[in-house]
């Protein structure tokens, strides 16, 4: 077994009402930030319990929520300059992906002396990063405890990953009442993308014993949060239980790795600006299935853990009902159950295939695969 290092960064604060705490936690770091907000929290009038909490500390902030784009070379240059303009002392990230990884790319390179593209092209980050805090509103995000940042270049709309200096992130505040943002429907295709990302992190080349331990327990807390059978027996709200164990799917990730999921969803979400949750979610039954051939007592184990398999019951027979248990909550969800139902053809996604064969995370898989193997993937899910 390869040695184990863990480093304590960023400090994670998990609550109900942190956000309220947002300015006090700024204040350790300086008293002028620039805040990287996700539009759609202004639309649906979340945005003034951010911006108050600051107010009320009397931190001097603007306010950058250009993101129409997601976080491409093009939104994060832009903002780029305007942070430089306003000579900041930190940044805030809020929101979703997009607002997470703009920030976490600003604050990594704001004080090299080169703009964006030269990092997307894998020149390394020198300078010591900006103080950042981020407030994920999605319950879950696979990067924002790892050094890498998934930046999608405007020039060919391919995802490129910056390699952050380790500490980038301060403070990751996780708020179960900011996900009051999210529809239902986006709701249960992040709770599936989280247990999805638990379940890559548990299968991972890379696993070890702190990423198994931290994986387990987000897919049994996940497992709580969906089961109407533990209402009587938790007393922790559903929303609390999602983030929670979110955070822990995300940490889980951290450190071991992602899979084949989330690696293809991340470059089609590049590409055609697909949700990602979504097309996670539909390729997780065909991972599970792929990874039973080789890891079925693993999937075992998490099955066991979802109570959706009796302890005594074959790891084959186990595998098949996690992939099983999956589909039927797409189908109580509504949502889509084939990337056809996408709309996008065959071949744009045997682009983001070959993508997917260009990063870094496909050597953390759980087994050797190309990008003809991804693709394999992608058919049996179309």
């Amino acid at each position: 077994m390869a040695d184990f290092t863990f480093r304590i960064s960023p400090n994670i604060i998990l609550g109900s009402y942190t956000t309220s705490r947002l300015g006090e936690f700024a204040l350790q770091y300086g008293k002028r930030f620039m805040l990287i907000l996700d539009p759609i929290l202004k639309e649906v009038k979340s945005n003034d319990k951010i911006t108050q909490s600051l107010k009320d500390r009397n931190i001097d902030f603007f306010v950058f929520d250009e993101l129409s784009e997601g976080a491409t070379t093009k939104t994060i240059q832009q903002a780029l300059s305007l942070a430089r303009q306003s000579h900041i002392q930190g940044i805030i990230g809020v929101g979703g992906g997009r607002a997470i990884n703009v920030a976490r790319t600003l604050a990594a390179i704001y004080n090299e002396n080169d703009e964006v593209y030269p990092f997307v092209e894998g020149q390394p980050v020198s300078a010591e990063p900006l103080p950042l805090i981020c407030l994920p509103t999605t319950t879950r995000d696979p990067f924002v405890f790892t050094d890498t940042i998934p930046v999608t270049d405007s020039r060919s709309a391919q995802i490129k990953l910056v390699k952050a200096k380790n500490g980038l992130c301060k403070i990751v505040l996780f708020d179960p009442n900011m996900t009051a943002t999210l529809t239902t429907n986006q709701t249960e295709s992040m709770t599936i993308e989280a247990m999805c990302l638990a379940t890559e992190a548990y299968l991972s080349h890379k696993a070890n014993f702190f990423s198994d331990m931290i994986a387990e327990k987000a897919v049994e807390i996940l497992g709580y949060a969906t089961d109407e059978n533990h209402s009587l027996t938790i007393t922790t709200p559903t929303e609390e239980l999602l983030s929670q164990g979110g955070c822990m799917a995300s940490l889980a990730s951290a450190t071991s790795s992602i899979g084949v999921a989330s690696l293809l969803a991340l470059c089609i979400n590049a590409r055609f600006k697909t949700s990602r949750s979504l097309v996670t979610s539909i390729l997780f039954p065909h991972v599970i299935e792929d990874c039973a051939k080789f890891k079925s007592e693993r999937i075992a184990k998490l099955a066991q853990l979802l109570n959706i398999a009796p302890e005594n019951s074959a790891p084959e027979e186990c595998s098949a009902a996690l992939a099983e248990n999956v589909r039927q909550r797409l189908a109580k969800a509504n949502l889509p159950a084939r990337l056809k139902d996408l709309n996008i053809s065959i071949e744009h996604l045997a682009l983001a295939a070959e993508d997917a064969g260009k990063l870094d995370y496909i050597n953390s898989l759980p087994r050797s695969m190309t990008s003809d193997d991804l693709f394999s993937l992608i058919k049996l899910a179309y």
